[in-house]
């Protein structure tokens, strides 16, 4: 099985994360590691997509560069797509109270009256804990992709899937093709994959965060 490692990033990746890919992947040898540097992060997204197709890739297991994770997620993702799964995502978090999970219940693009499109999407606060659940949409902080999968959505809408649709990130926009052509996508929260900032914020966090705005 033949993974691309894709990686985009600014001017800076964080120590915590290089430690993380460094120790998850020290005895790997079926994968490739690529950054992809660029102020547009949806274009590197996009070049990572065209590669993976051109070169003939089995997936793409994406992951930004603050994040932090074990050689165990990584496994759990792989297993999922091992079992028949195209789109699965860690379980990570926003850095910024109240440090909500970056899974969606809903994503809805709404057109007015007037012709604006107005993007809606539902955070999925009470997750289901240590299993795989469908979701409507994801970040892309951390997930695993097939590239046949890839493959079926870009016969529709081309290589550019991160392409930004008004008012959605490139994340969501990935997602919302994704759903427009009929494909699932699917969350393992059996994952722990923190999100590095002044701290790593990750489940306990936010569980810490309900605690405390619930007294």
């Amino acid at each position: 099985m033949k993974t691309l490692v894709a990686i985009p990033c600014m001017d800076m990746i964080h120590t915590k994360f290089i430690d993380a890919l460094i120790t998850s992947l020290r005895y790997a040898d079926a994968y490739d590691i690529r950054f992809g540097a660029s102020s547009l992060v949806y274009d590197t997204r996009n070049s990572f997509i065209t590669q993976a197709i051109d070169q003939e890739y089995d997936r793409i297991l994406w992951i930004d560069s603050d994040m932090t994770f074990t050689a165990e997620d990584i496994a759990y993702l792989s297993q999922d797509l091992d079992n028949g799964y195209d789109f699965v995502t860690g379980l990570c978090f926003k850095r910024r109270p109240p440090y909500t999970p970056c899974i969606f219940q809903s994503l809805e693009l709404n057109t007015l009256d007037n012709g604006l499109k107005v993007p809606r999407a539902k955070v999925y606060e009470d997750y289901p804990k240590d299993k795989l659940f469908e979701v409507a949409a994801c970040g892309a902080g951390m997930m695993m992709t097939s590239v046949s999968g890839l493959k079926r959505v870009a016969e529709q809408y081309g290589r550019w899937l991160f392409m930004p649709i008004s008012g959605f990130g490139e994340d969501l926009s990935f997602c919302y093709r994704l759903k427009a052509a009929g494909e699932k996508i699917y969350c393992d929260s059996r994952t722990e994959i923190g999100h590095v900032g002044d701290y790593v914020y990750d489940a306990r966090m936010y569980e810490r965060h309900l605690k405390e705005t619930q007294r």
